[in-house]
């Protein structure tokens, strides 16, 4: 027990330099007390203390485990000599929510993890933060509130769930989707639907393939807020306790060195980002992310960026959904220190960034190593398609723009009779009453950032047409997302949306619509005067919340191009 008056004890250094506002000094003493009540000593109080930001939750399983790594991370900071103070913030599943009201809170809850992170450690002046999250709104969330603090920290991914196995063959959550279609045009019977949903999900983890979770994972450790590897690991691998342990103790040399998030996160990073996501089939979601966090770090970053970058990069990672294989599988091949390597070779990246490690990317993919006969990682002078994954389209349907997701085995071209839905739901069923016809062109809207609110995910409806045989010949349109459930064109992401005037909200039945994916065009075959027209006469719908969290979201959301943020004031 320390002898020293606390205005006069000894500080670690400066690396205990913020904390000492709210524990150092007798005019202090009343919050020494009260953490004096949950077990700490003089000497903990002494020390650097640091937030333990958890994503942790029961519902479901991208999280489940985080409580494990959270232990080992507190671990590895008191090792270092650091006082570590976890906290909780929210989670909300996509897989589990999705095709109900309930996936609207899923972009929300990105806001809400960024927001409380950020209020908790404000309030608390913590020397530093790990943020463990694991799933699609999760790690965006996280990142988005390291970004604000603009304090040492990182962010631990808690890793990808093992692929599940029927008929000898991996399976994953989308193979449930699909399987659902299937089930519902009569192809598999109840037995082999239910044996599916059995075998999809084995344990704790996040989505296998390269869907949003994973896709931002590998993003974390491309702009350097992750330490690279680290989230490449497994969520049940025993290596994943390694590097929770690892990363704590890293965080103690993250403050000495001053190593803050804004000399990471830069315009460089953020080209980088997107390049590695193009790369590999990602989400398409990195897109909103990425440019939100380009807004919370004040960078000029635009969607015609995202577009230029992407029409340069090739596929070079066969990834799930539309390739093989699974985040496992990529790791075992070398892991993204191996894409980055590969990437940086051909000058699809930036090699001068900064890391968390101290180190920068290039001296970071120097020392990958390839797994001897791995296939999941293409050679440059074999790519899976010449351009990314990533196509920003824009016209007179998406003036502002739009994205979808090619790997180059879609149709590049599609014109269509729009059908018309003003929500998910009337669209699923649609589709599972066998309306849906080859050469429609499916258009949701009012599922944007407002008219949601929340922007949905259309997972549901993409993978139910595929079930069907439709997934090449229907095409799908949205305000909302769409994110690797069809093999097919679908395009989320319009902006500007239907609940504030955008023009797919002047759509009616039987219009027809084409897109041009290699033009990067989509419109709607009317002229200006008829557009003109039909806005004279247009209401927007009456909100669907009128109070509450939703109702805020709502009021202060921006738009896709904008990341919907909901800290735009200017």
């Amino acid at each position: 027990m320390s002898t020293a008056a606390p205005d006069q004890a000894a500080s670690n250094t400066a690396l205990n330099a913020r904390s000492r506002t709210l524990v150092a000094g007798t005019d202090r003493a009343a919050a020494r007390a009260m953490l004096k009540a949950i077990g700490l000593t003089d000497e903990d109080l002494e020390k650097p203390l640091i937030a333990v930001a958890n994503t942790w939750t029961e519902v479901g399983p991208c999280n489940f485990h985080l409580r494990r790594l959270s232990a080992k991370v507190k671990e590895g900071i008191k090792r270092a000599g650091g006082t570590p103070l976890e906290f909780n913030t929210v989670s909300i599943s996509d897989g589990i929510t999705m095709g109900t009201e309930g996936m609207k809170a899923s972009l929300i809850s990105r806001e809400l993890i960024a927001d409380s992170i950020e209020l908790v450690t404000r309030a608390n002046y913590f020397d530093g933060v790990i943020a463990i999250s694991s799933c699609d709104k999760t790690i965006p969330g996280t990142i988005m509130a390291l970004i604000r603090l603009n304090i040492p920290s990182l962010m631990l991914y808690g890793g990808t769930i093992a692929p599940g196995s029927y008929q000898e063959k991996p399976i994953d959550l989308v193979s449930v989707y699909e399987a659902i279609g299937k089930y519902q045009v009569g192809d598999i019977g109840f037995d082999e639907l239910k044996a599916i949903e059995d075998r999809a999900c084995p344990g704790p983890g996040a989505c296998g393939g390269q869907y949003t979770a994973n896709t931002m994972a590998m993003i974390g450790e491309i702009i350097g807020i992750s330490p690279m590897g680290m989230n490449d690991v497994p969520a049940e691998d025993p290596e994943k306790l390694d590097v929770a342990l690892q990363a704590g103790e890293m965080l103690l040399k993250l403050i000495e060195a001053d190593m803050t998030p804004d000399k990471l996160i830069t315009r460089k990073s953020l080209e980088n980002a997107i390049a590695s996501a193009a790369a590999t089939g990602g989400s398409t979601n990195s897109v909103l992310h990425t440019l939100a966090f380009a807004r919370e770090a004040g960078i000029d970053f635009t969607l015609e960026d995202i577009r230029k970058i992407s029409l340069k990069t090739p596929i070079i990672a066969d990834m799930r959904p539309t390739g093989q294989f699974v985040a496992k599988d990529l790791y075992e091949a070398g892991g993204v220190r191996l894409l980055t390597q590969r990437m940086l070779e051909g000058g699809y990246l930036y090699g001068d960034t900064l890391t968390v490690n101290g180190t920068t990317l290039a001296e970071e993919a120097a020392s990958a190593t390839e797994t001897p006969g791995q296939v999941v990682i293409h050679s440059l002078d074999n790519p899976i398609k010449p351009t990314g994954g990533l196509v920003v389209l824009h016209g007179n349907l998406a003036p502002n723009g739009a994205v979808v997701k090619l790997k180059g085995n879609e149709p590049q071209h599609h014109k269509g009779p729009a059908r018309i839905f003003d929500t998910e739901e009337d669209a699923f069923h649609a589709v599972q009453n066998r309306e849906i016809q080859k050469g429609d062109v499916v258009v949701i809207r009012y599922e944007g950032p407002v008219g949601g609110p929340g922007m949905r995910e259309m997972l549901l409806v993409t993978a139910a047409l595929v079930g069907q045989g439709l997934g090449q010949d229907v095409m799908l349109i949205t305000d909302g997302r769409f994110s690797g459930g069809t093999r097919g064109l679908m395009i989320g992401h319009i902006a500007p949306e239907a609940m504030i005037g955008g023009p797919i909200g002047l759509l009616q039945e039987g219009d027809i619509i084409e897109v041009d994916a290699e033009a990067g065009t989509i419109n709607v075959l009317l002229d200006d005067e008829e557009l003109v027209n039909r806005r004279k006469s247009w209401q927007p719908p009456k909100p669907h919340f009128k109070s509450g969290v939703m109702a805020k979201y709502a009021k202060l959301a921006a738009q896709a191009d904008d990341g919907a943020v909901s800290n735009l004031f200017t």
